[in-house]
């Protein structure tokens, strides 16, 4: 019997991945059934139940790939001389995510990701990959840091920590805006953002 190659393998489970992402962003995950996400791929059950056991694995799968291609794209801006400046970086990311294979455009997928994020507060399945993500982007930030340190962009005492987390605030509080009201443009918050660190506190006479 031939052996199925890797290259086969990984192929397969694209298609059940990038099935899975086109059925929550037009169901909602609860609605979606597994069911949506064999018809969608295009595969019998037994395909797909060979990579996944079920729909909290799939979510932990896709959540997996967005943290990934965002931990990607604050590797490559660490190499840069200099790194761009958080506006850009906070855009660059955004767009991959929204615009990138994961997201696919699709302007339904915040409020995929909202839901995620709901499920999380009752689900350990899905919280544990999200804790460890969040974990990931915070360290990534924090080597940001170290980057805008050594280009003279950033003074030492500045703490990694705090950057990361207010980095990351603004990226969920726009995908929250992004899901729930539908008119939040990525180029309004480089804007925004881009306004807010040129502000100079005027100087006393």
């Amino acid at each position: 019997m031939a052996r199925v190659s890797q290259e086969h393998l990984d192929a397969r489970r694209r298609q059940i991945i990038d099935g899975a992402v086109r059925s929550f962003t037009q169901g909602g995950f609860h609605a979606t059934s597994m069911q949506d996400v064999l018809r969608e791929a295009g595969l019998s059950a037994g395909a797909v139940y060979r990579y996944f056991s079920g729909k909290e694995e799939l979510i932990a799968a896709i959540v997996g790939e967005v943290f990934g291609t965002i931990r990607g794209a604050f590797e490559d801006a660490a190499k840069q001389d200099p790194p761009p400046l958080p506006d850009q970086l906070l855009g660059q990311v955004l767009n991959i995510v929204l615009n990138g294979r994961v997201g696919g455009g699709s302007i339904e997928f915040p409020r995929l990701v909202l839901q995620v994020w709901a499920e999380t507060l009752r689900n350990e399945e899905l919280a544990a990959p999200l804790r460890q993500g969040f974990v990931e982007m915070r360290a990534a930030w924090g080597g940001l840091v170290d980057a805008y340190r050594e280009a003279g962009l950033m003074p030492d005492d500045v703490e990694p920590d705090h950057v990361a987390r207010t980095m990351m605030a603004l990226a969920q509080g726009f995908i929250a805006q992004r899901a729930l009201f539908g008119d939040a443009e990525v180029e309004q918050l480089e804007g925004g953002l881009r306004a807010l660190m040129r502000m100079e506190v005027p100087k006393v006479s």
